[in-house]
């Protein structure tokens, strides 16, 4: 069975070559010449743990093509563009529209086409829906559940599959039916909005456990209690679970939950009394993701060193560890506003914007922390993990250390002379 991939931004690409690691023969096209081009060649824009590997076993079952004439022989065509978030943290799904002007009628009438894209509500019946129809086309939504970083374990491990259709009764084209039975897992069909929606109440429940996990690991620091200690419980309660998100970190990073946030906002209304708790979450992570400026300052100040002559290494600039993504990223919004002589960054992957003046980007995490004041940790990539903390401070100037995720364990630190400031601890 032959399966089509339309748009190959991180959503096409990673569910691809999934699909490829299925065993079936999959055919996926972009407009974009140059994207193709760099596929063909075995380049990936796309940073994520297994996809070159992936990509180099399934070579022979997989192509990449500019022309959706491509796709006309595919018995199921999934619609992959990445919806990309402005500055407002909106959706701007003019790209995927042209996307589906161009590739729906180049394929044979009776294809079943599922749209991959994260859209609002409504999306697929206003304009998804008519030009499937149009084109003589079965019409479908399907929820994705990629998470950057872990997108090729979470594509080839499906935990479920959430399917919009416009009659959930009837039943899925066998074609999409063989394609989940070849990943395994439950599949739950229902409205087309029910879909929609059901992957931003996803992302909700996220939110919430990100916002509350902060709050409290702040109220341990302030209460001398320590969160590392507290999590464990909560994950023996039935009602909270092993896998719930107790990790505290610096407020909601990357481009889907903002985004999703100010959608609820649409959906709710001016006067919906939701918007005060969607205005709780969006203030909760601002206030979070100033930990990092705030615990600065405070070390500087605990140090009697003037914030202007001091110099700061900062290790991550993506959002999050296994991604090159600067989405919301807290490092970025310490860089820019951390009073300093001198900030000298490393990260392993993501790399640093040309807009941010006075920034020295090295290729060697431990030549960003010579000579400087303060190291501040704000991705947690395991490849920190492996460093010795007593070399780190050997080549500091002073033992100054943010470490919000707990790369290290304070532990480590024990006997250094380190100053460490971390979330959930004082």
């Amino acid at each position: 069975m032959k399966i089509g991939f339309a748009g190959l931004s991180h959503l096409g690409l990673v569910y691809g070559l999934a699909t490829a690691e299925q065993g079936f023969q999959v055919h996926g096209f972009d407009p974009d010449r140059a994207l193709v081009g760099a596929l063909g060649r075995g380049e990936f824009s796309v940073n994520e743990p297994g996809l070159d590997e992936l990509a180099r076993k399934n070579r022979p079952r997989i192509s990449w093509q500019a022309d959706p004439g491509a796709l006309r022989d595919c018995t199921l065509v999934f619609l992959s563009l990445d919806v990309a978030t402005d500055s407002r943290d909106r959706s701007d799904t003019r790209p995927l529209e042209r996307l589906m002007r161009l590739t729906l009628p180049s394929l044979r009438p009776g294809t079943a086409v599922v749209l991959l894209s994260q859209v609002e509500p409504g999306f697929s019946r206003r304009k998804f829906l008519p030009l499937c129809q149009k084109a003589g086309l079965r019409a479908f939504y399907q929820v994705e559940t990629l998470v950057f970083g872990r997108a090729v374990e979470r594509a080839l491990q499906p935990e479920r599959f959430v399917v919009g259709a416009e009659d959930p009764h009837s039943p899925l084209p066998e074609s999409l039916q063989a394609w989940h039975a070849r990943f395994g897992g439950p599949v739950l069909v229902m409205g087309l909005e029910s879909a929609e929606l059901c992957k931003i109440a996803i992302n909700f429940f996220l939110v919430s456990s990100i916002c509350t996990t902060n709050t409290l690991a702040e109220a341990a620091a302030l209460a001398g209690a320590d969160w590392a200690e507290i999590a464990p419980a909560l994950r023996l309660d039935a009602r909270i679970g092993p896998h719930a998100y107790l990790h505290p970190g610096l407020g909601i990073g990357g481009g889907n939950l903002p985004r999703d946030l100010q959608t609820l906002r649409r959906l709710s209304g001016a006067k919906s009394p939701s918007l005060a708790l969607v205005d709780a979450w969006h203030h909760c992570s601002q206030y979070h993701r100033e930990w990092a400026i705030r615990a600065y300052r405070r070390l500087l100040q605990e140090a009697r060193l003037e914030p202007r002559k001091a110099t700061v290494a900062v290790w991550g600039l993506a959002y999050k560890e296994n991604t090159a993504s600067l989405k919301n990223s807290p490092a970025l919004g310490f860089l820019r506003k951390a009073p300093a002589a001198r900030k000298t960054v490393f990260d392993p992957v993501a790399r640093l914007p040309k807009k941010i003046p006075r920034v020295h980007r090295v290729d060697e995490m431990m030549e960003a922390c010579r000579g400087a004041d303060v190291l501040a940790i704000l991705t947690p990539w395991n490849l920190f993990r492996q460093a010795d903390p007593s070399k780190i401070l050997q080549v500091m100037k002073r033992p100054l250390v943010m470490d919000p995720y707990r790369v290290f364990s304070p532990e480590r630190w024990k006997g250094l002379g380190a100053r460490l400031a971390t979330l959930g601890r004082n």
